[in-house]
């Protein structure tokens, strides 16, 4: 079984200024709604330690591998509940330059597994507001 959710928004600041913002993980805990922490190395491979938050949902800490950092355009990674093959989610953040001073952030997340029909409603909605939320407190940070 598999799932995908999916937002984007449009940001009137550069993909550098964006990435500044989205890759101070220790200031997190100030701003993000939905990411509280994380922390660790980005480096290809390795693992992060990441606190979600979605709202009105209980939060979960896990620690996902790195799939992808690329400096002003993605950051991607790979995260299992409990063992793999379970409920598996590989979140991507994209930075997208519009070539006119403004971003498009995306986030989004695949998600595969055969727990994954149990946690339809609670992706759709608390998830999918969490990934809201989330882009739009970096909006507001990167526009200040």
């Amino acid at each position: 079984m598999s799932k995908e959710i999916k937002t984007e928004i449009v940001i009137q600041a550069s993909p550098e200024k964006v990435w500044k913002e989205f890759t101070n993980f220790k200031t997190y805990s100030e701003w993000n709604p939905f990411i509280k922490s994380l922390t660790g190395e980005t480096e290809k491979g390795k693992h992060l330690v990441v606190r979600l938050e979605p709202p009105n949902a209980k939060g979960m800490t896990f620690k996902p591998k790195v799939l992808t950092f690329e400096k002003n355009k993605e950051l991607r990674w790979l995260g299992h509940l409990f063992v793999p093959g379970l409920f598996d989610g590989e979140h991507k953040f994209e930075l997208i330059d519009n070539q006119n001073g403004t971003t498009t952030f995306i986030q989004s997340e695949k998600f595969n597994g055969i727990l994954v029909p149990l946690f339809g409603k609670m992706l759709d909605v608390n998830t999918m507001n969490g990934f809201r939320l989330m882009n739009q407190k970096l909006k507001e940070l990167a526009e200040s």
